[in-house]
């Protein structure tokens, strides 16, 4: 958001001359300095994607899941899509998410495209254990790990 702000304020506080001489690095510590005040003066909101994360962690080795089924655990039945956009997120995140054990309905590795190479997925799931042919694990319904039943309080 500070990103998308910052180009304003810029305008609204500097003369033309002065906004001509402004460069990219001046642009940056502004929009950390911007994002800094934003995160520390607001209180922390709830996030979907920190969310999926949590529960992608749970997965245990050897086990997967379906975006589907994160969303639905999620009270959001309908927002798969959304789950998968905070696993193609993931690679960043600290604590590390395991998002290679999220594929979808079938067990397909619809995700795969996000890893470091083509195959990166595929080989991060046989090293835990389960077999992958052509682009899906199989027998995905034994090994399917449903967050609804595994983290019911």
């Amino acid at each position: 958001m500070a990103a998308r702000i910052v180009p304003l304020i810029i305008r609204m506080l500097l003369s033309q001359e002065e906004h001509n001489c402004w460069n990219r690095e001046s642009s940056m510590k502004l929009v950390k300095t911007i994002s800094f005040i934003m995160s520390s003066s607001q209180p922390k909101q709830y996030t979907f994607f920190a969310d999926v994360y949590d529960v992608v962690r749970q997965i245990p080795k050897g086990r997967a899941t379906s975006y589907g089924a994160i969303a639905k655990y999620l009270g959001s039945g309908l927002s798969a899509r959304m789950v998968g956009w905070a696993m193609n997120g993931a690679i960043n995140i600290k604590p590390k998410v395991p998002a290679h054990r999220v594929v979808n309905r079938n067990g397909m590795l619809t995700g795969k495209v996000h890893f470091g190479t083509p195959t990166k997925m595929q080989e991060l799931l046989e090293k835990e254990g389960m077999k992958v042919e052509k682009e899906t694990i199989m027998n995905f319904d034994k090994i399917f790990w449903d967050p609804a039943k595994e983290l019911a309080i």
